[in-house]
């Protein structure tokens, strides 16, 4: 949390201060570790992670190493940090992060996934619901019901009859 502290008040300075900014996701990244709960994750990937990753396209192919990873809180950081981007109306990794996770076995990576498809869908319902239309029949319920709550009970019926 001192390092989403030192990472918010480098942001208000803006460009000037990017080496510390620099400093702080590199050292939140090696020490991913110590990341080890949903609470940390969900507290600090979006704010670290997502805000740095934001205007650095080349830089941000480490979401998929971190998708890709066997640890279940690199996996939850690589889709949380999305979150950035989605308040930016940015959904495209948001969604490619999502279907690498789609299968993933771990009930917090289902609930991480469909929470942040439901925050692209508050933003923009057709994308979420393009993604749904080609994946809600294989992606597992707990996901699917985080992605679709804030549907109404039509559009939920119609996603959860398979």
């Amino acid at each position: 949390m001192i390092l989403v502290d030192k990472y918010s008040r480098a942001e208000k300075h803006g460009k000037s201060d990017e080496p510390e900014k620099k400093k702080i996701y590199n050292l939140y990244l090696k020490n991913t570790k110590y990341v080890n709960n949903w609470d940390l994750v969900d507290s600090s990937a979006r704010q670290i992670v997502g805000a740095y990753l934001y205007d650095k396209q080349v830089n941000r192919k480490i979401l998929y190493s971190l998708a890709s990873s066997k640890d279940i809180w690199e996996k939850r950081i690589s889709i949380i940090a999305t979150a950035y981007f989605i308040s930016k109306d940015d959904f495209d990794y948001t969604l490619k992060i999502s279907e690498i996770l789609l299968h993933d076995k771990h009930d917090l990576i289902h609930k991480a996934v469909g929470w942040m498809l439901r925050e692209v869908g508050k933003r923009n319902q057709d994308v979420l619901e393009r993604f749904l239309e080609k994946h809600h029949r294989t992606m597992p319920r707990t996901m699917l019901r985080y992605a679709i709550e804030k549907f109404d009970d039509e559009k939920k019926r119609y996603y959860m009859e398979r």
